[in-house]
Parts: structure tokens; C-alpha cells; sequence
């Protein structure tokens, strides 16, 4: 077992004006519909709809099984709820649940690429659901059922099932067991347990609990070795009170009354139900190597630091994201789906249930990639006490638990198309996720593992006030606000913002502080000899919050700073550059995060050198290079020009031609090559037209012969086809500093804050 480090990470915290904030700003919610194919011309239009759509409708109803190819239906997903169960809140009605189903399609796409779309159904009576939501399966692959209170998500489901030929799942069961199953395996093997014989107790007879106690014993568990308890005790033979058909199906013979009589001597506690359920005592009454399940949110049952103070053996996994082990279900539904749709099964079924079980265990046992390792601060997790599960992010689920599924389907007879080709699959599989497009994510952990002080050089600014207090609200750190103390409070109060409620967050006046004179002297000696004056340094330390963050930032009083809502970037860097000097050994550059639909890739030089020579270009190469991998993921550079591998020739195109010469001569550890067309990099097909071409596969890192391009083409992908730009990131400077664009909303300040904090420049 590797320890993964003693410093816990501050669990995010969210204020309310907040979460408001986020699901209100821009377009309100968080889904929209995008067309796939183009709607420019009357043609498209024309085939669109009407007459082309005719054509595909005549083969549908000749041939049902032609929606899935003509058709959303083989990757749409219905996320469906009547909201009497939603979260820990309760039962708050259908139309309060929308902004969960909607958060639930989002992890859909984010995760496995499905698309998703959220059904809110505003009946509590299980008939008129069940009718609802029946004849909607022409229109979806599968439905999710999501927040539906028990017993009637019992009979809404198995009904569902009954009459839909799509598969109709309920994540609020199946997704929490399958998930604790595979963590129960591995700890089962850690402490050297036989399924047959170990004796598990569950506390919780809701949705989730039930479905964990039919899956495990589906899975070999002995009924007799098997104990639920609800909030009357043991659900015992012969017992009246609290009783439905679900509960009595896991009624056992014994003597044993409550939880306590129940935990004694238990090998396995699977907590569903409330904070403080299980106590010191009964965790201490538990067999030796105990493993603890406290699966209630937000509060466990127990936490780990009380469980290990009685036990120091056991191994506790929680629903907590600030804890090791989490049982989280994003490591489940999406992926569960993704294999079910590619197989086009007609149901989920205990066989592909158990199938996902079993591969989400073998993949905790497996080494850890650097995409994953990169959150850990070089502690790499390996498979042990504290490591039984995966991570959410962990790039290898979207091809892992997929083929799994999808095999378990076509051995069981439910899958419609089979996979021939599995290797095949698993190959498209990774395509559909790139490890960066979760690289913000990576760093995020990273940096709430090892928090860090941040100056907003902006600080009276409502965005910048706003990123501050999400930045410290998410546990990334503290936050260093730079300006006038009154100025900052009125302005947070004018935007509905109490900073007094959040601890982290500093107000640091430049005109007020008492290092103004240390600053000022540091500013001095680097200045003295290009004309500054002791009083200018003075002036600008005093007057300035760029010089004074920057200041900070170099003396070591914060650890980053982000700067750029108020001032043009190269403004802003140019007064960063007075402060903060180069990297030695390494070049200055910008470089730009491009996250599309379908992958994501970094374009150098953003920002910069302006007219860059065939050795700046190569030196721009190997920076690049070096941020692709402390992203997370092996570098593919194209060089790129107007031409492709000499034509048509050009005096740029002979610049780029000969860095490529260089690197050569430089023997460097990735792959590069060039000079061609954007195109020819981006595409496996043009790339195919130049079999000597030395990419293994599309470029994910762009360089581009001059920074014009570079920031043009970036900002018009951004505007026109539908990217997210991040950057320009300042590569190659001494000190961690960002700037973001002039006027960037607060999410975007977040972001550059973070990788400030992480340090993506150097």
C-alpha cells in the first residue's frame, strides 16, 4: 500500500449565491440541443428535413432496427424522475428535481459520451408513471431512472422493464451496489475473505440497500450470512411491523433484534441509511479486518477517523470525495450504459451488473496511469486499503467497464448487435474520451491536495471577487484579494456576496502593506539599470496592483497570481515581466487549451514571439511538449504552415521546415513532425494521403508558425465552432502567473487561478 500523502484535501464547499450563479448566468440550466450534421444551405436543410427525411423514415418502418443508424436513438439516454427523492432533500416535487436530472445528462456526456436528455414526470402514482413513461421508447436506447422514493421505484422499474424491449435502469439501486460490490471484492481480498462465508450486515432497507443485498447474493453471498436492519432493528422471520415484499425477501431466521445484536462478530457493514448510525461500540464488536461500508450522504454512518480509532484494521470506504474510497456512481451508470447502447440491449440484467462489478475491481488492481497519478503530488495510489476503488477521472473506465457490460450482454442474449470486433471497441471507446478533456479535473485534485495562496491582482472587481470565492469555496486554496478593503466589501455586497462567511480569503491594500518597502527594493535592483528610479519602483509597488501582486508572487508571500480582467494581456505581462523574471533553460511562450466536442488540443505560440525563426520554433516545440505531459498524456506535435511537406512553397514554410531539422538534430523523446496544413495534422484521413508522415495518430499539440495564426484561428474556433479556449497559458516564466482575457467571466478566473496554483507553466 502507498500512503497518498497526510495533507487531506479541504472538501469543496458551495454557497448558495453560488450554485445560483452558476445555473442561472449565460443560458439558464445546463443542457442545450446541437445539431450534428451542417444546416448552412438550402441543400442541408433540403435532406434535413423535408423531402431528404422521407427517405429514412420509408427504411425505419421497413426495418425498426434502422433508427439506430438513421437516428439519436442509439446514443440518447431519457433521464426520468417524479422527484420524490431527491438527493438527501427529500421529496420536493418533479419540477425541483430538474436541475439534478439535468446535472445527471451532463455526466452522461461527460463521462460516456451519451446524449441525454431530462423527463420530469409530475405524478407521485406509480400506475400513471409507469404509463408516462411506457410508450417513450421509440425515442431512446435506454432510461435512467433517477430520485424516485421507495417501494414504489421497486414496481415502477420491474414494470418498466416488463414493457420496454430498452434497458430501464434505476441508479439510485444499481449504480450505488455495483459500485460498493467491486470496492467489497477488493477489500474481501485484501483481508483474505471467502464470499461464501463472510457474514454482512446492512443498514438501510431504501432503494439502494435492497438492490446492494440482491446483488451480492446474485454474486455468491449466502442468504443465511446475509442481515438488513432498518429503523426498527433486524428485518427478521415472522416480523409484522414495517414490512413490504422487498424487505421480506431478505428476512432472515434469527434472535438478533437490532443493529447492535447485528454487528457483533460481522465480517461487512454496508451503511444506506443515516449520520451516526453505526457507533464506536458496534464497530469495535466487528470481526478482525473489518470492512466498512458508510455509504450515507453528505455525513457517513461513521467516519473513517472514528472507526480507525477503535479499529486500526479496518478499511472504511465512504460516499465522501475528501475520503478514500469513495463510492461514487459516476463510476458506474455511464459507462454501464455506453456497453448496453454500443450492444444494443434490450435490457441491463444481473449478468452485465456483475460483469461491471467485477472489471471496475481488476481495475483498482491495476497500476495507476500518470493521468490519475498526476493528483496525488508524485504518491502514486496503489491497489491497498485505501485504494479498493477507482477514481472517477481515471481515463481507463471508458474502456474498461463498456466492453464488460457489452460481453456480458451478448452471453446472456440480450444484445441486438454484437461486437465482433472487441479490440476494435475498446480502441473507439478511448477515442471518445481524450485524457485532457479531464486534465482541469486532474489539476483541481492536485491542487485541493496541496492548496495553495493565490493573489487576484483584480480584487475589486464583482468576476474577480466571484472566482476568489469560488476558488477558496472549492478548497483550492487561499484566496489574496488586492485593493481598497471598503471598496472590495461594497462591491461584494452589491453583488450578493458575503466574504465574512468564508475562511481563506485575504484583503491585501498595496498602498497599506507593510512590505511595501521590501517590494519596492526587490523592484529596485531588478530595475536600477534600465532606467527605474528607487522612487518609481516605490510608485509603481504603491500604485499598481500588477507590479504589487507580482511582487508577492516573486518574494514568496503568495504561491501564483492571476491578473487580466482589467487590462490588455500584453499590458498585463509586460508589467508582470518587470517583477517576475524568465525560467532558466526555457522559453517564454503562450500556449492555448482548445477543448472541443471530440478531443482537445493545445496550439503554441499563442501570445509571444510574434514572427518566431526555425530555432525559436523549436524551442516552442519542446515546451509544448513538456506541458502536454504534465497534462497528463504522450505529445503528438505538427508543425504547422499553409503548405504540406513542401507544397506550396513559402519563405514561412522553409522557417518551419527547417525547426523540424532541428529537432532532429536534437533527438527529442516525442513525436513531431511537419510542416503541413491544419487539416492534414487534425485528420486521420488527409493525415493517410502521407504514409511517410511521422505521427502515430492526429496531432494533439499544434505549433504554429506565428502567433497571428495562432491567435486567430483559436478565437475563431472559439466564436464559431462551439470550442472552449483556455488560455493564452504563460509558459516560461520564474514564477506561476496567469493572465486571463480581458473581461473573462468568473468561471474562467477559476480556472487560470487553478492552473496558476498547479503551476502549468513550469
Amino acid at each position: 500500500m502507498t500512503d497518498t500523502g497526510s495533507r487531506r484535501p479541504k472538501r469543496p464547499t458551495i454557497t448558495d449565491q453560488e450554485a445560483l450563479h452558476f445555473h442561472s448566468q449565460g443560458k439558464p440550466g445546463k443542457l442545450e440541443v446541437v445539431p450534428t450534421k451542417p444546416m448552412a444551405t438550402q441543400r442541408d436543410l433540403s435532406l434535413a428535413y423535408s423531402p431528404g427525411v422521407a427517405v429514412p423514415v420509408k427504411a425505419i418502418h421497413e426495418d425498426p432496427s434502422k433508427a439506430f443508424d438513421y437516428t439519436s436513438r442509439g446514443n440518447m439516454v431519457a433521464v426520468i424522475s417524479n422527484g420524490t427523492a431527491i438527493l438527501g432533500l427529500g421529496n420536493l416535487g418533479a419540477l425541483a428535481s430538474k436541475p439534478v436530472m439535468e446535472g445527471k445528462a451532463v455526466l452522461f456526456k461527460r463521462f460516456a459520451d451519451i446524449d441525454s436528455i431530462d423527463l420530469e414526470v409530475d405524478t407521485e402514482d406509480a400506475d400513471q408513471f409507469i404509463n408516462a413513461v411506457r410508450y417513450l421508447g421509440p425515442s431512446f436506447g435506454g432510461i435512467n431512472l433517477e430520485d424516485i422514493k421507495a417501494p414504489e421505484c421497486f414496481v415502477i422499474e420491474e414494470r418498466l422493464r416488463e414493457l420496454m424491449d430498452i434497458p430501464v435502469f434505476h441508479d439510485d439501486q444499481h449504480g450505488t451496489a455495483i459500485i460498493a460490490a467491486a470496492g467489497m471484492i477488493n477489500a474481501m481480498k485484501l483481508t483474505g475473505r471467502d464470499i461464501r462465508e463472510t457474514r454482512l450486515v446492512c443498514n438501510g432497507a431504501g432503494a439502494a440497500g435492497i438492490a446492494c443485498l440482491d446483488l451480492i447474493k446474485a454474486m455468491g453471498f449466502a442468504p443465511e450470512n446475509v442481515m438488513l436492519c432498518d429503523t426498527k432493528g433486524v428485518v427478521y422471520r415472522g416480523r409484522t411491523s414495517g414490512m413490504n415484499q422487498w424487505k421480506s425477501a431478505h428476512a432472515v431466521e434469527t434472535g438478533k433484534r437490532t443493529l447492535e445484536d447485528a454487528m457483533e462478530g460481522a465480517d461487512i457493514f454496508f451503511g444506506l441509511s443515516a449520520k451516526g448510525a453505526l457507533t464506536p461500540a458496534m464497530v469495535k464488536s466487528m470481526a478482525p479486518n473489518p470492512i466498512i461500508f458508510a455509504m450515507a450522504n453528505p455525513d457517513p454512518e461513521i467516519t473513517p477517523e472514528e472507526a480507525h480509532a477503535v479499529r486500526d484494521d479496518a478499511i472504511v470506504a465512504t460516499g465522501r470525495s475528501d475520503y478514500p474510497n469513495q463510492v461514487n456512481n459516476v463510476l458506474g451508470f455511464p459507462y454501464i450504459f455506453r456497453g448496453a447502447l454500443d450492444a444494443r440491449a434490450t435490457t441491463i440484467n444481473m449478468e452485465m451488473k456483475i460483469a461491471a462489478v467485477h472489471a471496475l475491481a481488476d481495475l483498482a488492481r491495476e497500476d495507476v496511469p500518470d493521468e490519475v497519478a498526476v493528483a496525488y503530488q508524485g504518491s502514486r495510489p496503489r491497489f491497498g486499503r485505501d485504494y479498493i476503488i477507482p477514481v472517477p477521472f481515471d481515463p481507463r473506465l471508458i474502456h474498461t467497464i463498456p466492453p464488460a457490460v457489452a460481453r456480458a450482454a451478448m452471453d446472456s442474449g440480450v444484445a441486438r448487435r454484437p461486437i465482433v470486433d472487441m479490440d476494435g471497441y475498446k480502441a473507439q471507446l478511448s477515442a471518445r474520451r481524450d485524457p485532457v478533456a479531464g486534465a482541469l479535473q486532474s489539476i483541481m485534485e492536485k491542487v485541493r491536495r496541496y492548496p495553495k495562496r493565490v493573489v487576484f491582482a483584480e480584487g475589486e472587481e464583482e468576476q474577480v471577487l466571484r472566482a476568489a470565492l469560488s476558488f477558496v469555496s472549492q478548497g483550492l486554496g487561499t484566496a489574496i484579494l488586492v485593493g481598497r478593503e471598503d471598496r472590495i466589501k461594497a462591491n461584494a455586497s452589491l453583488a450578493g456576496l458575503d466574504l465574512a462567511e468564508v475562511k481563506g480569503i485575504e484583503i491585501h491594500n498595496a498602498a497599506l502593506s507593510r512590505r511595501n518597502s521590501v517590494y519596492a527594493q526587490f523592484l529596485y535592483e531588478r530595475l536600477q539599470r534600465k532606467g527605474f528610479l528607487l522612487r518609481d519602483c516605490q510608485r509603481l509597488i504603491n500604485q499598481d496592483r500588477n507590479h504589487f501582486a507580482a511582487a508577492m508572487t516573486a518574494n514568496g508571500d503568495a504561491d501564483a497570481m492571476v491578473t487580466g480582467v482589467t487590462r490588455n494581456f500584453s499590458i498585463a505581462l509586460e508589467e508582470v515581466q518587470r517583477v517576475v523574471g524568465h525560467r532558466p533553460g526555457h522559453r517564454l511562450m503562450g500556449l492555448s487549451m482548445l477543448i472541443a466536442r471530440d478531443r482537445t488540443v493545445l496550439v503554441a505560440d499563442t501570445a509571444i514571439t510574434e514572427l518566431p525563426n526555425a530555432t525559436e520554433l523549436a524551442a516552442i516545440a519542446v515546451e509544448a511538449a513538456g506541458v502536454a505531459r504534465r497534462l497528463g498524456y504522450e505529445p503528438r506535435l505538427a508543425l504547422l504552415a499553409f503548405s504540406t511537406f513542401g507544397y506550396p512553397a513559402g519563405e514561412r514554410t522553409r522557417h518551419v521546415q527547417e525547426a523540424v531539422e532541428i529537432l532532429d538534430g536534437m533527438h527529442v523523446d516525442f513525436e513531431y513532425d511537419g510542416e503541413m496544413a491544419a487539416d492534414v495534422a487534425l485528420s486521420r484521413e488527409r493525415m493517410a494521403a502521407y504514409p511517410f508522415c511521422r505521427l502515430s495518430d492526429t496531432a494533439n499539440v499544434l505549433v504554429m508558425p506565428a502567433f497571428h495564426s495562432a491567435s486567430i484561428s483559436t478565437h475563431m474556433l472559439k466564436e464559431l465552432g462551439g470550442a472552449t479556449l483556455i488560455g493564452p497559458l504563460i509558459v516560461g516564466l520564474d514564477r506561476p502567473v496567469q493572465i486571463v482575457p480581458l473581461g473573462a467571466k468568473d468561471s474562467d478566473i477559476v480556472n487560470m487561478a487553478a492552473l496558476a496554483a498547479f503551476n502549468i507553466g513550469g
